[in-house]
């Protein structure tokens, strides 16, 4: 695939079993995914290191379970927690903060890392694996929002590899394989619509969090829920596709397909679609990627086609769903703008899932920061972390203001 955001793992460690994994995220909904892909063959898989933020009971029960070395959370508070809800006779070293995960992110024993953080709180790990040259099974789209440029070029220079989880990437990535991106003319992703697709603006104006939690589909965490209502989740999924295969924002295409059979397709110069299609269940992609180069059992139901019956596709509707083309115009703007863009989500989806802004306020609040972003002048040049993240936090700060939240 040329193009490709990374080299593709070499032929050592694609025959190198078990393969030994770090799980960053390890108590959310991909996490506990991989988890499960983990039990269905124990035997090819060893687990390094576990990392799960705040979430302390599940973690425990995890660590009580797989027993890794290492350990990982957010603060001092959650790692004493922790050790007290560990098994007598279990005493692996607990890492905290930003510094622990990327350590164990680095691990040299780790042969695969799974990228899970939600969020612009995964870049730092993931750079940190790249860095490392691993081979990264990346979940964490963020870090390719933020620093896909950046990735790129430490992907190049140490030979770290990506492997994309998800779902979406995760089929084009399949969909590509032995083809030169000479040939693509256009990669098409495909959006459900989320649990208001068809509603009009008049119910938008009142839903509430736990409506736009419901999705009709997948069994997701609550950022990625709101932002899939929103077609947030999509338009951050348009940047990380052109960062991923190297392609130009107008041969990246979206289509609502509201069954979620087909996960994306690209489309070739002949006038050919290749589609990859399946159960929405994120175990597919999650093993595709830890296992690369095998194809894996799951535990998920095969894809009957009579039952699904029919298949169908519409155009996004943008007038009542504008976060798509605001992280269009993210990514055409540049200089800072998808940073922006991603972090105005972040405030905004918080705020809405703690009732202290409406449904429709979303897409607004991350225009006027993006607005107040051009509107200011800048001098420095977003190409490495620091001054990611340094944007990322003003930006927070910023979206709040616009909010009227102080303090």
């Amino acid at each position: 695939m040329n193009g490709y955001i990374s080299p593709l793992p070499d032929a050592p460690w694609c025959v190198r079993f078990p393969r030994t994994l770090v799980l960053l995220g390890s108590t959310g909904s991909i996490g506990t995914s991989a988890l499960k892909v983990i039990d269905k063959q124990p035997e090819i898989f060893r687990i390094a290191a576990l990392a799960g933020a705040r979430n302390v009971t599940l973690l425990a029960r995890q660590a009580a379970t797989y027993k890794p070395a290492h350990l990982a959370v957010l603060d001092a508070q959650a790692a004493d927690q922790l050790r007290q809800l560990l098994p007598a006779g279990y005493t692996p070293q607990i890492h905290i903060g930003q510094e622990g995960y990327e350590f164990l992110a680095t691990l040299p024993e780790a042969d695969c890392v799974l990228s899970a953080q939600v969020g612009a709180a995964g870049l730092r790990a993931t750079v940190a694996a790249a860095k490392a040259g691993k081979v990264i099974a990346l979940a964490n789209k963020e870090s390719l929002v933020l620093a896909g440029d950046l990735i790129r070029s430490i992907c190049k220079r140490t030979g770290a590899s990506i492997l994309p989880v998800d779902s979406e990437h995760n089929a084009i990535f399949q969909a590509m394989q032995g083809h030169d991106t000479a040939e693509v003319r256009r990669i098409i992703l495909t959006a459900s619509g989320g649990p208001f697709r068809g509603r009009d603006k008049a119910f938008l104006q009142s839903v509430t969090p736990e409506q736009a939690l419901n999705h009709p589909n997948w069994s997701m965490g609550a950022k990625i829920s709101i932002d899939s209502a929103t077609l947030m989740n999509k338009g951050l999924e348009v940047i990380e596709a052109c960062h991923l295969y190297g392609e130009p924002l107008e041969k990246v295409e979206v289509v609502v397909h509201p069954q979620s059979i087909i996960h994306s397709l690209v489309e070739y110069n002949d006038g050919s679609q290749l589609a990859h299609m399946g159960p929405p269940d994120m175990r597919i992609a999650i093993a595709y990627c830890m296992g690369w180069p095998r194809v894996m059992h799951t535990g998920v139901a095969h894809l009957d086609l009579l039952s699904v019956g029919s298949l169908t596709f519409e155009s996004p509707d943008i007038s009542l769903f504008p976060c798509l083309d605001l992280a269009r115009q993210a990514f055409a703007g540049g200089n800072g703008l998808p940073v922006v863009l991603n972090a105005a989500n972040e405030v905004a989806v918080d705020l809405f899932l703690d009732g202290k802004i409406a449904f429709l306020d979303i897409p607004e609040l991350i225009h006027s920061a993006m607005q107040n972003h051009c509107s200011a002048r800048h001098d420095t040049t977003y190409d490495c972390v620091d001054s990611i993240l340094a944007l990322d936090n003003t930006t927070r700060r910023t979206t709040a203001e616009l909010a009227g939240i102080r303090g």
